[in-house]
Formats: C-alpha cells, structure tokens, sequence
C-alpha cells in the first residue's frame, strides 16, 4: 500500500456507494483487507502507508486501533446494505499486525464475521513480522480464527537484512513456519526480496534453500523497488550502495523459478509459487480476477462493482472521521468499462489460468501473435483461447502487457 495520497471525486460522508456498484454486490467472491498502519522500525526500502510509535503523532494509537477498525467494519455494513455476501476471504496487511494483541487481530475478524458472516472455507489471514510472534501468539491466532500466515523473512543472509533495514535474526523466519505449523494453521508463506544491494548469486541461492528447507506451502518472492524518497534511494544516490541492474533481476528470477520447481513449487502468479492448488493465496487471488473487497484502515484501498476508494492516509484523521461518524474515505473512482477491460489485462496476464483473449482489440491480438511468435506466451493455452506467459514472458510481463493494450 504506497503512501502517496491519490485524488478524486470526494467520497460521500456517510460512504455510500452508486446504486449500480451496489446491484452488482455479489455477483464476485467478498474479502476484506485490514491495513495494520504500525512498525517497530521503519525499513529503508519501505514506501507503504505505516508510521513508527515516534511518528504517529497525537490522536491515534496502536491501543486504540480495533475500535476504530470496528467502527469501519459497521460502516461497511451500513454501506452494502442488508445484501447477504459471506466474506471468502480476509487478510491483515501493513505495516506489522502482529505489533498488536492477537485479541485484538481476532476482535476485528470476530467483528467481520458478526457484521457479514464467514464462508465455510474462508480463508483468513495476517502478515509477521518473525521477530514479532512467537508459539503463544501464534496459538492464539489459530484459536481465534486464523488459518493462514505470511512471514516477512526477506532473506536468510544477515548483511542483505541490514541493508533492508530488517530486524529479524537469520532462521527465525524458518522457525516460525513450525510454530505456525504447530498451532494449527493450515497455509503458510514466506516472503522473499531479491536484488537487494550487495546481495550475491550465492546468499540468494542460500535464501532460497533456507525457504525450501522449511517448507511452507506457499512462497512469494519479489525484485526490489527502490522508491524515491526512501532511506535506500538516498543511500544509492550517494553511493554508499550499488544499484542491481536489470539483468541480475532476472537472473534472480530464473534461480527461483528453477529453485522452487525442482522442490515442488509451481508458480501460479508471476511472483508467487505454491505446492497446490489449494495452497494460493485467495485473497490475492481475489484482487488479480476483478473480485470485491473493502478495506479497512489508513490509507486503505477498496473495490465494489466498479467503484474504487481509499481511505485518508494518517491514523489520527482516519480515527476522527469515525468518531465523528463519517467515512474515513478520501477520494473515489467510478471505473469505465474501458478502465475495467485494461485492468482485467493488467491483472490476469500475471496468472497462471492466463488472460481470455476476447478482451483484446485487434491490435491486441495481433501483439499477442508476435508474443506467440517470439515464444512469451505458451502455445497450447493460446490455441484454446488465453495468454499464458512463458518463463521467459514472465521476465518480460510488463512489456507484453505495454503490446497488448496499446
């Protein structure tokens, strides 16, 4: 979630949504993001909406979070109507939730399941920090609703955490997928960074094996951005620090995919991999095909039917919009079938079930031949009508998405 504050139309002050947004409530798989605004320490290549106990200011608090976080979550309700939709899928994001109680993560999915009911088969999940959980917590959760979790391991080499700024000890990422395991949760993930300046072919090959070792069932691993106006750009700008190039990246890339296949992983997502079918993450899943979801929080994005908003940025203007019952929204989007049509190709390229090809013009089909023909896309789902990237396609996902939708 990038901290810059986009603009819009202004979002009403009771959050009601276009009656057509409001018709078309159900007819996609429901979740909820909960945006958890906290960290211990802010990480140098961390451009996300969060704030450290010494930058919050007055007015807001981690203590007093949940309330506000239920305030919303009631809002939601107000603002869908009496529309029964069970939520599919729920996912504590940040920041670090597990800064706060584990009372307080179940609290807030205990208001969600009181406010809209659960599917059966929800899945439910929080982000972690390593250094930030430990076997009680992680019992906790599991009591309390949680059946999956992501842990931010990042790397398993301790120079390349200093350079990322993260605070976690090497093999405590590891450890934590058997707590989760012990607990009783039923899928997790470890996060991965590759390109970080210094990192070597070497420390992200032991990375990976560290990951594999462990075993969890799902695996995402992301190149680094190094935004402006991070701790990280500066330091590169002032060459305390190299820039990985391009090159590199994808020679990362490459070393995971081959990794983490040969260990029984298949990529479902240009940047995930997972042992199952069953083991993708949903909720991710739900953002990629054109699902409905609200979010809750600071800074937090939501989307139904059409209709995409998002919340102001700072804890202490999101809780006085809610104490004083107003939304917390900033600005909103009403998206034109247009705008739809090049999001589904933004998105569903990315995945593994590949982009229906009908949603192409002319001059996008014609792009996906040359993509056929320079062997980016595979050829057996491109006969039977969807893109499907190659391993090679995917290193280029963006410029094949730039053809297909110029």
């Amino acid at each position: 979630m990038p901290s810059v504050q986009l603009d819009g139309d202004p979002v009403p002050s009771d959050g009601a949504l276009p009656a057509a947004s409001l018709e078309s409530f159900g007819s996609q798989p429901f979740g909820f993001y909960v945006h958890v605004p906290y960290c211990a320490t802010r990480c140098g290549y961390c451009d996300f909406n969060t704030y450290t106990a010494s930058e919050l200011g007055g007015g807001a608090s981690q203590a007093g979070y949940a309330h506000s976080a239920i305030e919303e979550i009631r809002l939601a309700r107000r603002s869908l109507g009496e529309a029964y939709v069970p939520v599919e899928t729920v996912f504590f994001g940040g920041g670090t939730p597990t800064l706060l109680p584990a009372a307080d993560l179940v609290a807030m999915l205990k208001a969600i399941k009181a406010e809209f009911g659960l599917s059966a088969e929800a899945e439910i999940t929080t982000e972690a920090n390593p250094e930030s959980v430990d076997e009680r917590y992680l019992v906790e959760l599991a009591e309390g609703g949680f059946n999956r979790i992501s842990f931010g391991m990042q790397s398993a080499r301790p120079h390349v955490l200093d350079v990322l700024d993260r605070r976690h000890t090497p093999g405590r990422a590891e450890q934590c997928v058997r707590w989760a395991y012990d607990a009783g949760f039923e899928q997790v993930n470890l996060d991965l960074i590759y390109g970080t300046p210094g990192e070597s072919d070497q420390d992200w090959r032991a990375s990976l094996e560290s990951v594999i070792s462990a075993y969890p069932d799902h695996v995402s691993a992301y190149s680094l951005i190094v935004e402006e106006g991070t701790r990280l750009s500066a330091r590169i700008k002032r060459g305390e620090l190299p820039m990985i190039d391009d090159d590199v990246h994808a020679d990362r890339y490459l070393m995971a995919d081959q990794l983490l296949a040969e260990a029984g992983y298949r990529w479902y997502e240009v940047s995930n991999w997972a042992v199952s079918e069953d083991a993708h993450c949903r909720h991710n899943l739900l953002y990629w095909t054109g699902g409905h979801w609200w979010g809750v929080g600071p800074g937090a994005h939501s989307h139904i039917g059409g209709t995409r908003w998002w919340n102001v940025k700072h804890p202490s203007a999101y809780t006085q919009r809610l104490d004083a019952g107003l939304s917390p929204g900033h600005a909103r989007e009403v998206l034109s079938p247009e705008d739809r049509r090049i999001e589904r190709i933004l998105l569903e390229l990315r995945i593994s079930d590949g982009l229906d090809l009908t949603l192409l013009t002319e001059k996008g089909r014609a792009a996906a031949q040359r993509a056929l023909e320079e062997e980016l896309v595979e050829p057996l789902p491109f006969a039977d009508g969807h893109a499907v990237l190659t391993r090679r396609g995917r290193l280029l996902a963006d410029a094949v998405v730039r053809d297909l939708t110029d």
